[in-house]
């Protein structure tokens, strides 16, 4: 037989779903797993979005939408981005798409040309790079120092720039290490944006999800950067709505068009009735986002403490989403029951296989000697699953 696409040959599955997918078989033989791979907020979809999706298809709202969503979406989408940041945006402006992943997907396919040089922040999120890849552009990769919070700075953003630089990719509140850009940080980075009139993908999918610090979206920072900025959030994160997938870009009308046209002759919208739901989201009381902020931000406190108790690992204080990145690095080298550690890989692994607690490695977000801990999970499976990791490096 041919053989596959260069694409599709070149394309690393996804680490977050092969850990799920380890854990999930050895729960399937009946062993006690704690799954910290994936982050999904443990949290039932609030009643009253359910409610909406079902009323939705209790009066057939079941068939086909336009491409880029339905218009009473789109307009729930300016409405929720004027009020949180004062941006103005019209509803051709915004594509509403299979999740905030597929959105990022779509940015890729209208910007990236092969050859074009994307910039990566690192540590990123796993597809970024992946999904540069696909469309033939170049993952430029910058360290975000864990000195530094794990965030680029401006000098470092300049000095990977180049005649074929196209894109920045920037993560904030970031996943995997929950870093958040400062308004000051922003503004040095928009600096160097505009200077060299290169595009901005803004992931700002946690942005609800903040503690202790005020969020700034990049697109508040000027005309000449809102133009430049591709904002990509959705309803998954913050109202546990995961499974609706539906995500949504927000960006100039040129870069939306483009969008769209893609969309139409791709997947389309999402379900109808999902995006019924999405409306009832984001239009409607967010009291209940609040209580799932306040949930996480306890579990936030008690894993910082516990892990920077441990002996052998550290981390540094996550001011957003639902992460703690782990540093091993003194585990590095060591034999862990039986097991030689010589990376993160090696780490998550034998910490599966040994004591059953399923973690992201550093590695697969381009940092190696790190490990992803989602505490989108209840305080004692948090207890428990730190309560074995000291076991099993002791």
């Amino acid at each position: 037989m041919k053989a596959l696409s260069q694409v599709a040959s070149s394309i690393a599955p996804s680490s977050t779903l092969a850990i799920n997918a380890m854990a999930n078989q050895l729960r399937a033989e009946g062993v006690n797993v704690m799954n910290f791979g994936v982050g999904e907020p443990d949290f039932n979809t609030p009643e009253h979005i359910k409610a909406a999706g079902i009323r939705a298809i209790e009066e057939n709202k079941t068939r086909y939408t336009p491409a880029t969503g339905t218009l009473e979406l789109r307009k729930a989408v300016c409405a929720s981005i004027k009020n949180e940041f004062g941006l103005d945006y019209e509803p051709n402006q915004i594509c509403i798409a299979s999740g905030a992943k597929h959105n990022v997907f779509i940015t890729m396919a209208v910007l990236v040309n092969p050859g074009d040089e994307v910039i990566l922040p690192a540590p990123y999120w796993v597809t970024y790079i992946e999904a540069v890849k696909m469309f033939g552009g170049v993952p430029v990769i910058v360290e975000g120092k864990e000195e530094n919070g794990f965030k680029i700075t401006a000098n470092e953003l300049q000095a990977a720039i180049t005649d074929k630089t196209k894109l920045l990719v920037l993560n904030n509140p970031s996943n995997p290490t929950g870093c958040v850009y400062t308004r000051d940080e922003l503004i040095a980075l928009k600096n160097v944006i505009v200077a060299n009139d290169i595009y901005v993908m803004s992931d700002e999918i946690y942005h609800t999800l903040v503690y202790g610090t005020e969020f700034t979206s990049l697109a508040t920072l000027g005309e000449d950067i809102k133009e430049r900025t591709i904002i990509v959030d959705g309803v998954s994160k913050a109202y546990a709505m995961t499974g609706w997938r539906v995500g949504y870009t927000a960006s100039n009308p040129q870069i939306a068009k483009a969008m769209s046209n893609y969309l139409s002759h791709s997947t389309g919208a999402p379900g109808t009735m999902c995006q019924s739901a999405a409306v009832e989201a984001i239009s409607a009381d967010q009291s209940e986002v609040y209580k799932m902020r306040e949930a996480f931000d306890e579990r936030r406190k008690y894993f910082v403490e516990r892990v920077n108790n441990i002996e052998g690992v550290s981390c540094a204080e996550p001011k957003g989403a639902f992460y703690v990145f782990m540093n091993i690095k003194e585990q590095l080298g060591r034999t862990i029951q039986g097991e030689k550690i010589e990376t993160s890989a090696d780490f998550a692994k034998a910490f599966l296989a040994k004591s059953h607690v399923a973690v992201v490695p550093g590695s697969a977000f381009g940092a190696e000697g790190y490990i992803r801990w989602s505490y989108a999970t209840d305080l004692d499976t948090i207890r428990e699953g730190l309560d074995r990791l000291e076991a099993f490096i002791k």
